[in-house]
């Protein structure tokens, strides 16, 4: 694999990979951040070049020797949280098999991929007179990581503060200053972590937010998509009034943990 580094190569990438959406999505994403300040200190891999097969994008070394000084080493008393995105078929496949020859644990999530083709066509969600948008920040990392099934951890609130700090976002809050409603993205441009808080589910808060994110994201020149699971239906149904498509892929993401017995 050739480590690619050239902000030229790196450009004349992201544009052959543009031609190459909607399968793209993923390392289109990844690249376009990386050409525009690198925020997820990621690096880009390819088989060959300029023609290539395989593209890949990963954290550089320096970020990795970081993250092991905070929470990589001691692996038999924390959780190591690294999560993994992709579309391409076989990625859940070949994660697998890699984390089977590391004794670690993978838990695969695939969701449904859905496309927003332009946000700007549908108006933004009417919001009640007491809720209002505003800045999502650090402070409000903590109930982040509480609302997420895969949160609870400091490594989860890490990774959750750093989307926070690197990408964009939106939030909803009361009228106390409260978030109440929010919708992050993530270092391959995708739509993520979108939760409302019960008491205000039901009222459009989740498409508000989306709607918020999805454009400024496409302002950006991002293409603005996400994924669903096949039994979220409240969220297949929003998405679908906000004029998502359905893509014919799965998009997986892969959450890696030690195991105690590397036998197991």
């Amino acid at each position: 694999m050739l480590l690619l580094t050239c902000p030229s190569k790196l450009q004349l990438l992201e544009g052959m990979l543009r031609r190459s959406l909607p399968q793209s999505l993923t390392v289109h994403g990844a690249v376009k951040h990386i050409n525009r300040g690198n925020p997820a200190g990621h690096e880009v891999v390819v088989d060959s070049w300029p023609e290539f097969k395989v593209v890949l994008t990963r954290p550089q070394r320096q970020i990795l020797r970081k993250d092991n000084q905070s929470f990589l080493l001691p692996l038999l008393s924390r959780i190591l949280f690294l999560p993994h995105t992709g579309l391409q078929d076989g990625v859940y496949e070949a994660a697998k098999d890699i984390a089977e020859a590391r004794h670690v644990h993978l838990k695969p999530y695939c969701y449904d991929t859905l496309l927003q083709p332009d946000p700007f066509i549908h108006p933004l969600k009417r919001l009640r007179d007491d809720l209002h948008f505003g800045s999502i920040n650090s402070s409000h990392s903590a109930l982040l990581n509480d609302a997420w099934n895969e949160g609870g951890s400091s490594q989860s609130l890490q990774y959750l503060d750093g989307l926070v700090h690197n990408f964009p976002s939106a939030g909803l809050f009361n009228k106390e200053g409260q978030l109440i409603s929010w919708t992050l993205s993530d270092p391959v441009g995708c739509l993520a972590h979108g939760y409302t808080h019960p008491q205000y589910r039901g009222q459009g808060c989740l498409e508000a937010v989306t709607q918020a994110t999805g454009r400024t994201l496409y302002a950006h020149g991002f293409p603005v998509y996400c994924g669903v699971l096949a039994e979220n239906h409240p969220s297949r149904q929003s998405l679908k009034r906000q004029g998502f498509d359905f893509l014919p892929w799965t998009y997986y993401m892969l959450i890696v943990t030690p195991t105690l017995d590397p036998q197991k």
